[in-house]
This record gives structure tokens, C-alpha cells and sequence, in this order.
């Protein structure tokens, strides 16, 4: 199976004696992400979609929500097409746990006619460049995608169901219950430092990892230590408190990017468009 490249014996040592000195390769501080950019066009690594299908025999009352991703080679030579590596299992589950089985959309408002008919909505994660930090990027993109996402409106008469276009009825957005953000911490020299965001060569080279998933309000959704360096209560503690800081510094982004998107893209245009109807 193909790998990315192990650092060399000299990458590893510059970089390791860099944290030593409190020097990331980057120039960013221990705690800091690099910078977000988010963006909602036709180029996507989160892509939701909708579809009206029957719900679970089970669940008769609510609709369908999954989340599915991809790792192809477009993104690193080290995903195959087809061939399911360690790390898209654990994507899938840290995704799974921290927005599903969150329940940070509401289930419930999918529901058309119960027993019948519902919404199922699929978030589809898709990876075009890897440089580490993947569970927390693949996270950040899914809530974005969540909140950006509208479904076509509908209309129930007895069991009759009318889905309206988009020219018809003004789509309607997804009901989010919070919106959940992954922040992974790397250790190093067992332990003794602590790094948010790695880059690949840095997670090659760590000694263990932590994610924690939480929203703004402090409710931890999920913490998954897949095994390395051991940790004591008060640094997961330490942890808790700074993934706090930053899930909240995230979200205020994210909402900001969202109104920004929302506002006209050229009024412009718009009112010239206006300006040539009175005319005619």
C-alpha cells in the first residue's frame, strides 16, 4: 500500500529540537491553527445534498442524516480509489460520533409524512490537499456545509407531498441543534509539548494524539485518545479548556463567513437589472 514519506533523519531531528525551543517550522505559535478559509461554490470538500426517501422502520418519526468521505489520491499517493485506509475509518467514526450521534442537526424537523415519507441528508467529505490536520478540517467543513445547505420547501395535503423549486418557494435551512468542532492536540517528547493543528511531517512524528469535539457552549461531544503518549487529568483538563477557546473562536468564523455569503454578491447589478424592468 502506498505511504507518504517518512521525514529523514535530518528532518526529524531539526524538527524535534525546533519544539525543543519552543520553534514551530511554520513560525506559529503551540496553539494556533492555521489560517481558515472557507468558500461555497462548485469547488467543495463538503458537499450536502437532500433527497425525500422512506424513513427507518424504526425511527418513523424522524429523517435520515449520514455522513460519508472520501480519501483519493488527488489528495496525497498515499489513498487509494476504492481501498479504505486506518485513517478514513477513524475520520468516518470521529465524524460519526461528534455530529450525528451529537445529534447536531434535528432529526425530527426531516420529517414529512411519518411512517412515509422524510429528507434524507447526506453530508459527502471529499480531501483535495493532505497536510495533516484532518479530522478537524473535515469537521469544520461538514458544520459550514450544514449551515450553508437549504432544501426545497414542502407542502402536505392529506398524503399528497409538493416539493417546491427553488423559483417557487424560498428554500429552507437545515434545523441545527449546535454545531460541534474537532480540535486535535499532538504530543511530543513524551508529552512535554503540546501542539493544536499539526502539519504531516509534525503528525509523523508525534507521540500521541488527542481529539476532543465540542461546541461553543462547552458540551463535550467526544474524546478520542488513540492510544500513544499517556496523559494525566488535569493536562485532558488543560486540553478541555483550551479546545473550548478555539471551537468558539471557529464558529464566530464560520458564522461570519456565512453572513458575509449571504449578503447580495453584486447589488449592483441588481439594481440595473431593476432600473431595465421599470423601463420596459
Amino acid at each position: 500500500m502506498p505511504r507518504e514519506p517518512e521525514p529523514s533523519l535530518n528532518e526529524r531531528s531539526f524538527i524535534l529540537q525546533a519544539l525543543r525551543e519552543n520553534i514551530r517550522i511554520d513560525g506559529r505559535s503551540f496553539d494556533s491553527f492555521r489560517n481558515l478559509d472557507l468558500s461555497f461554490g462548485d469547488e467543495v470538500i463538503a458537499r450536502v445534498s437532500a433527497e425525500v426517501t422512506k424513513p427507518f422502520p424504526d425511527r418513523l418519526f424522524d429523517g435520515i442524516f449520514t455522513i460519508t468521505t472520501e480519501l483519493s489520491p488527488i489528495a496525497s499517493p498515499a489513498f487509494e480509489v476504492g481501498r479504505q485506509t486506518d485513517q478514513e475509518v477513524i475520520l468516518s467514526r470521529i465524524l460519526e460520533k461528534a455530529i450525528r450521534r451529537s445529534s447536531a442537526l434535528d432529526t425530527e424537523s426531516l420529517c414529512i409524512i411519518a411512517g412515509q415519507k422524510c429528507w434524507n441528508i447526506r453530508a459527502d467529505v471529499h480531501l483535495l490537499d493532505y497536510d495533516g490536520g484532518l479530522v478537524d478540517a473535515s469537521c469544520i467543513a461538514v458544520i459550514a456545509a450544514l449551515q450553508h445547505f437549504r432544501r426545497p420547501d414542502v407542502s402536505i395535503e392529506g398524503e399528497s407531498v409538493t416539493i417546491y423549486t427553488m423559483e417557487e418557494r424560498v428554500p429552507v435551512p437545515l434545523s441545527l441543534l449546535h454545531h460541534p468542532v474537532c480540535v486535535t492536540f499532538s504530543f511530543f517528547l513524551g508529552g512535554e509539548i503540546v501542539l493544536i493543528d499539526a502539519t504531516l511531517q509534525e503528525e509523523m512524528l508525534r507521540d500521541g494524539e488527542l481529539t476532543i469535539a465540542l461546541n461553543r457552549q462547552g458540551e463535550i461531544c467526544q474524546i478520542a485518545k488513540l492510544g500513544g503518549v499517556a496523559m494525566e487529568a488535569l493536562a485532558l483538563l488543560n486540553c478541555a479548556n483550551v479546545a473550548l477557546v478555539k471551537a468558539q473562536e471557529i464558529t464566530r468564523f464560520i458564522s461570519k463567513t456565512l453572513e458575509e455569503d449571504q449578503k447580495p454578491q453584486n447589488p449592483g447589478s441588481l439594481l440595473a437589472e431593476l432600473r431595465a424592468e421599470n423601463e420596459r
